[in-house]
């Protein structure tokens, strides 16, 4: 049997699982777009897509992140403005001893993935044109460090010593 630790078990009993979080996180995720939908008539909010929620380990803080065709900054000081109502709304729906506090964050990663799309696309032609024999470039240019020495060559003959 395995050593009882008082400390350990406080510790279990207090601080909630990463599953739990996870869960949390979710349930904030889907609560949070149904609010939005119904119930949050700030027009700078409109199209507001909820790309993600992360509750940290201890379940004090929920970080939210958003996307929208809106302006970045504009979208954010909406939902700072908005945050006391959507948090007393969420905690309403969502039954907890203390609900976390809410921040929020813009996400690029939908504006990453579209240039890395753009990029890959760029790529992917690029390859077909040179399969076909075209150069994508253009025809060749005289490349001037193609006639210069390497930087690692030197002139012996002009070393002292």
């Amino acid at each position: 049997m395995p050593e009882d630790n008082p400390r350990s078990l406080i510790w279990e009993t207090v601080v909630p699982t990463e599953t739990r979080a996870r869960r949390v996180a979710d349930r904030i995720n889907r609560e949070l777009a149904i609010l939005l939908q119904r119930k949050v008539a700030d027009p700078r909010l409109a199209g507001l897509n909820v790309t993600g929620v992360d509750v940290d380990r201890e379940l004090a803080y929920a970080t939210i992140y958003v996307t929208a065709p809106e302006d970045e900054q504009e979208v954010l000081t909406a939902l700072d403005r908005a945050r006391g109502f959507l948090r007393k709304e969420l905690a309403s729906n969502i039954p907890m001893r203390a609900f976390p506090q809410l921040r929020f964050r813009w996400d690029y990663s939908p504006d990453r993935g579209a240039r890395i799309d753009e990029l890959l696309d760029r790529l992917k032609s690029e390859r077909e044109q040179q399969e076909e024999g075209e150069d994508p470039n253009g025809p060749p240019q005289d490349d001037p460090l193609a006639s210069a020495p390497d930087a690692g060559e030197r002139d012996l003959s002009t070393d002292e010593g």
